[in-house]
């Protein structure tokens, strides 16, 4: 059964022990080819870390450094690239090959600015709509791209609403978040998260780790949580990865919709985690978040804080939603929950709560 607790003294937590027999088709094999042929690309560091395999009492604890990924600060470049690709693919087979478009698409700083790249590198135009909380730095960046940048007063929901609306006046839609109606280009976003995990399995066996027994992922819509969930439970044989989610406690909407059995929408408070803000899960995400999923975490903003200087100690580069793993991981681990980035692999025996 499912469990769930709260309290002043732990964050919410969400635990489903059967998750780890769920099983799924895998993600397209010709993701990563087309990801190898694109110009700088190469495998992002997977970096061990033995201090924190001490401090949390696990056997090897490994971090996918994603600091610097086809020359941007963020993974997202890798479903941007792959479902513009997907997306003017299908538009040349209807003989619309050589009109420029316009990409827009809703943003909390990195996926538009790698749409807004993509964009560029392929001779079109970009509209990114940014909601409230995103630092300027952030924004600049998106600019320093060409982009068109329209700033919001809502949060994040209501600057997909807006990139939606934009989208309907003839601008193409590149989001990362789905919902009935708009699945296929999330999809494809999702797809090319999964070269992200197949560089895993890769380096992993390199360093003699075998198969990882947990894994932590940063939780926004659950995009990049869809994509590790696909990999991990469509492997054949072997033991099985126990995978935690984790979100800021201002924007819990995938516990929340965990614990009712559906997806709901959360009402989102201010954090320094701003790429997990997000007040509703993908639509496509979620019967993989809600079958796949061992266990999620909520976290406040001083835990990631403090993770992310932890990992700046360790020679990792890690904003607060990339350290927001390490915050998680540290809670789920100390937590009494039953018997009880960038992302983190903990080559260990799973903790209890996931057996």
């Amino acid at each position: 059964m499912p469990a769930y607790a709260s309290s002043v003294a732990e964050p919410p937590w969400f635990a489903r022990p059967a998750a780890r027999g769920w099983t799924c088709p895998p993600a397209p094999t010709e993701v990563r080819d087309f990801h190898a042929s694109l110009s700088g690309y190469a495998p992002t560091p997977l970096t061990e870390l033995p201090p924190l395999a001490v401090e949390l009492g696990v056997g090897r604890v490994f971090v996918k450094d994603e600091s610097c990924r086809l020359g941007l600060p963020a993974f997202k470049a890798l479903g941007a690239s792959w479902a513009v690709h997907r997306a003017l693919a299908a538009r040349a087979a209807r003989g619309d090959a050589t009109a420029p478009v316009v990409l827009v698409t809703a943003t909390d700083g990195n996926h538009g600015r790698a749409v807004a790249r993509t964009a560029r590198l392929l001779g079109h135009r970009a509209r990114i709509f940014v909601p409230r909380g995103v630092h300027p730095e952030a924004v600049a960046a998106i600019a320093a791209e060409g982009a068109e940048v329209s700033q919001v007063t809502g949060a994040y929901d209501e600057a997909v609403r807006q990139a939606a609306e934009a989208a309907e006046a003839g601008a193409f839609l590149v989001q990362d978040t789905a919902w009935p109606g708009y699945e296929r280009i999330p999809g494809w976003i999702v797809e090319g998260y999964s070269t992200l995990c197949a560089e895993i399995d890769e380096q992993l066996a390199a360093a003699g780790a075998g198969t990882p027994g947990l894994i932590a992922i940063p939780m926004g819509v659950g995009s990049l949580a869809h994509a590790v969930v696909t990999h991990y439970r469509s492997r054949p044989g072997g033991p099985p990865t126990a995978l935690l989610s984790v979100e800021p406690t201002a924007a819990p909407c995938v516990i929340e919709s965990l614990i009712r059995g559906e997806p709901v929408s959360v009402t989102t408070g201010e954090t320094i985690m701003a790429g997990l803000n997000c007040g509703t899960p993908s639509s496509i995400a979620w019967p993989h978040l809600r079958d796949g999923l061992d266990a999620a975490i909520a976290i406040p903003d001083a835990a990631s804080a403090r993770a992310a200087g932890d990992l700046a100690r360790l020679g990792i580069s890690s904003g607060p939603c990339g350290a927001a793993s390490l915050a998680g991981l540290r809670a789920a681990l100390a937590a009494t929950a039953p018997t009880s980035a960038a992302p983190h692999w903990a080559s260990a025996p799973p903790p209890p709560w996931c057996c």
